[in-house]
């Protein structure tokens, strides 16, 4: 797949199709590592993990899912705390 290098603002950019994101479980706002193989001419852009193993994407769609329906009572409880 063809890609265009361009300028934006002050940074050089190379967009990346959201299938190939997708694909390796990254979305705008992940973090990652771009690396440089100088020997290779290759540019190597790697996820960071920063999420720890045992928090999956399932346990984090039932945390909001949670939040969702106990929004009132959270809420509630906040402002107690305040």
């Amino acid at each position: 797949m063809t890609r265009t290098i361009f300028r934006s603002g002050n940074s050089t950019v190379v967009s990346l199709p959201s299938g190939i994101l997708e694909n390796i479980g990254l979305g705008v706002g992940d973090e990652v590592n771009v690396v440089a193989d100088v020997q290779q001419g290759h540019i190597i852009i790697q996820p960071i993990n920063t999420m720890p193993e045992k928090i999956t994407p399932a346990l984090l769609e039932e945390i909001d899912q949670f939040i969702d329906r106990c929004r009132p009572a959270l809420d509630d409880l906040a402002d107690d705390k305040a």
